[in-house]
């Protein structure tokens, strides 16, 4: 039996336990987490974001966080990468916010993928083949 299931992202919010992103960042997904979406979601919710620093909006997430309007988040990203001084994540303490330093791609097995699609663009640059874009 196949069941699909699609909801509205308002009223997705309010039912997540983890919201955890992974997404391009777009005209469409930028700010995509802001101070609305984070008024939709659970005070015992957790974000996570791996994608990309623009998709959550990061005075609307430190905000949220002071005043306990969700649990706590982890990012990987931010929107300035290097950090500016001044950043609202990281100019004071928000002890339920973990930040990353852009490493969550850093696995084994992420490291040996780059690799290997390295070797198959080089070797078809080689043979006048097409090569295969990667973006990281």
């Amino acid at each position: 039996m196949k069941k699909e299931l699609l909801l509205p992202f308002t009223e997705l919010l309010p039912q997540v336990d983890f919201l955890s992103l992974h997404c391009p960042l777009t005209d469409e997904t930028r700010d995509l987490i802001d101070a609305q979406a984070l008024d939709l979601m659970k005070k015992s919710a957790f974000l996570i974001n791996c994608a990309r620093g623009g998709i959550v909006n990061e005075q609307a997430l430190a905000d949220a966080l002071r005043q306990g309007k969700i649990a706590g988040a982890a990012i990987d990203v931010l929107s300035i990468e290097p950090p500016t001084q001044g950043n609202v994540l990281l100019a004071e303490d928000i002890p339920n916010l973990i930040i990353t330093p852009h490493s969550a791609w850093g696995s084994v097995d992420a490291r040996q993928r780059i690799v290997n699609q390295m070797l198959e663009n080089f070797e078809a640059f080689q043979q006048g083949k097409a090569i295969r874009q990667v973006n990281h």
